[in-house]
């Protein structure tokens, strides 16, 4: 046989248990609110190839491919146990059990490793939780998307409304529309239908009620089946306390805002400060997308190395705020055509990693470049340091951090030689770190961060929502701390 026909039955043989694989995550989803990942990747609803691929991504952690050969033993050993709502990490129950040496077989080592979703301590299941939007743009869509893409077994989140301005002539068609094709993020995983005469979206069977309202002390959210609500603002029309109290309607319990808080309104970096949240705590703030990009690898590095000040420059792609041509902007510059310049302007980035990481003693300046680009932006963070490393330290650093840590959900890495921007639409992350572009000079540290600042964000935004309503499940193994 030819390594041609070696090579191509091997793909075969991993095709086919990975097709195995996709009922088994599929039913432990939906009957037992179990998400398995690998290193982090969610593996619910992926196809065999997306499954493929992700394993291969696996070649970061020791230089060669995790096989579907290695984790199918792991997946089918949590079939045997009685679990309770969690999220298991195949990627590190492999890589654990590999570097265990007492002997245990793969059904013991996981019993051990996922105990904690088992038995009398397991988490219970949350009763569903209902989520409201207010403004449906493009932060306002993508997180209708990933809010139906994590109904699972339906005792989650459940998206019950979005809340809209007008209203004229197919209003909630065009809506739909806007909703199941994306230019920049494809189309819509599932089927979505209209149902006119109820005013409603059906989107893989959740039943979004579309509320048109320009007021918000106009809506009685109660009228509408809607009891203890999270409102996700995505407007950011009002950023202080009281303007987002506004909010605080019959039905609706939390707000929160998809734009920097102002004032004394909590400013939350999932995976960073979303553990301070008071649970009395009513009105918050997921900051920004450059602010989320840039406080995970900021906190990573001021842990290992300390960090005495700092600049971030963001080549930032440009947003609906700007003009396609020139026209009046009540800002400086943004009035300028968009898609034709490259538009420095600020950013408020940097002054927010206060409110996210009060007990960083650097200074951190920042500015901010918009770019003829839709979607996908690029941090560049450039930090003195309070002792002197290399490029190879903080390397493997960041690539530890990237898939063992708790910031593991924040920060991902890349070494693609030709990495761009496009690579990353789409991406779960906060941000990832180019290694190919990373720099560093005693205590000088240079450090590239892309982010797909809609789809990365609207995923941290997610998170918080989790978070606030308990519905963030624990993760097994833990993350090493």
């Amino acid at each position: 046989m030819t390594v041609y026909d070696d090579s191509f039955t091997n793909w075969k043989n991993r095709e086919e248990i990975a097709e195995s694989m996709i009922p088994i995550i599929g039913k432990l989803h939906r009957e037992r609110d179990v998400t398995v990942l690998l290193h982090s990747r969610s593996l619910v609803n992926k196809s065999v190839v997306s499954i493929l691929k992700t394993h291969r991504f696996a070649r970061q952690i020791a230089g060669e491919e995790l096989s579907v050969t290695e984790t199918m033993p792991f997946l089918q050993a949590l079939t045997a146990l009685d679990l309770g709502p969690s999220q298991i990490d195949l990627g590190m129950l492999a890589t654990a059990h590999k570097a265990d040496d007492r002997g245990l077989s793969v059904a013991e080592f996981t019993a051990e490793a996922v105990a904690g979703a088992t038995g009398a301590g397991r988490a219970g299941r949350r009763e569903p939780r209902d989520v409201v939007l207010y403004g449906f743009g493009r932060i306002g869509r993508l997180v209708a998307r990933l809010l139906i893409e994590k109904a699972g077994s339906g005792n989650g989140l459940r998206l019950r409304a979005v809340v809209v301005r007008g209203g004229g002539a197919q209003d909630i068609v065009k809506r739909a529309s806007l909703l199941r094709r994306d230019s920049i993020h494809g189309q819509f995983q599932g089927t979505i239908t209209v149902d006119e005469e109820a005013g409603a979206i059906v989107a893989n069977g959740n039943v979004i009620k579309v509320i048109h309202a320009d007021d918000p002390a106009s809506v009685d959210y109660t009228e509408y089946g809607i009891r203890n609500a999270v409102l996700i603002d995505n407007t950011g029309r009002w950023r202080d306390r009281e303007g987002l109290s506004r909010h605080l309607r019959p039905g609706i319990d939390k707000v929160v805002l998809t734009a920097p808080g102002k004032g004394d309104v909590p400013n939350i970096v999932h995976g960073v400060n979303h553990d301070t949240i008071k649970p009395d705590e009513r009105i918050l703030s997921c900051a920004s997308c450059t602010t989320n990009a840039i406080v995970p690898p900021l906190k990573a590095m001021d842990d290992e190395y300390g960090v005495l000040r700092g600049h971030v420059e963001t080549v930032h792609s440009f947003t609906n705020d700007q003009n396609l041509l020139d026209n009046y902007h009540r800002s400086e510059r943004r009035g300028r055509s968009a898609p034709l310049n490259m538009v420095i302007t600020e950013t408020g980035a940097a002054s927010a990693v206060a409110k996210a990481l009060p007990g960083l003693g650097a200074t951190i300046t920042g500015s901010s470049i918009r770019v003829p680009v839709p979607d996908v932006s690029i941090a560049i963070l450039n930090l003195r340091l309070a002792r002197e490393t290399t490029r190879e330290d903080v390397h493997d650093y960041l690539r530890n951090v990237s898939l063992t840590s708790p910031l593991k959900r924040q920060i991902d890495f890349t070494t693609a030689p030709d990495a761009v921007s496009s690579d990353f639409i789409g991406s779960r992350h906060a941000s990832i770190v180019d290694a190919g572009a990373l720099k560093v000079d005693g205590d000088n540290a240079i450090l590239y961060l892309w982010y797909d600042n809609e789809f990365g964000y609207s995923c941290q935004v997610v998170r918080v929502v989790q978070h606030v309503t308990g519905v963030e499940y624990p993760t097994y193994p833990a993350p090493a701390v």
